[in-house]
């Protein structure tokens, strides 16, 4: 399994990568905004879920997200972000995330991600 981790801020990215490894996923792409997220989407039909930041310069994530899904992927996109107003959760939703993970979060939270969208491991 591979998962694309999008955040702008290279500490944030280190921390979700270090808690997805925990977790034993070791199969992971990075980007630094919702561009690059959309581009390695494109690029790579092999990713079987994202994590995505909200705000970013470039692009943001909701952006992103809607240029994903515009694009025809189905790929399971999880919000990972500081915006937690009920609002901004509805919007994600109508955008084309399926979930919402609210910063700062701990490793037993991604790895409730993890369960609900991938499949379990062999090993």
């Amino acid at each position: 399994m591979r998962v694309l981790v999008v955040d702008d801020s290279q500490i944030m990215r280190k921390i979700v990568t270090g808690a997805l490894k925990k977790q034993n996923v070791n199969d992971i792409v990075e980007a630094a905004n919702g561009q690059e997220a959309v581009d390695v989407v494109a690029k790579d039909g092999n990713i079987s879920l994202i994590l995505m930041d909200w705000n970013m310069p470039v692009m943001t994530g909701i952006d992103a997200v809607r240029k994903i899904r515009t694009g025809g992927s189905k790929t399971p996109i999880v919000m990972v972000t500081t915006e937690s107003e009920k609002e901004k959760v509805i919007e994600a939703i109508k955008s084309g995330a399926n979930d919402y993970l609210v910063k700062p979060f701990n490793p037993k939270d991604i790895q409730a991600k993890l369960e609900k969208f991938l499949p379990p491991s062999n090993g």
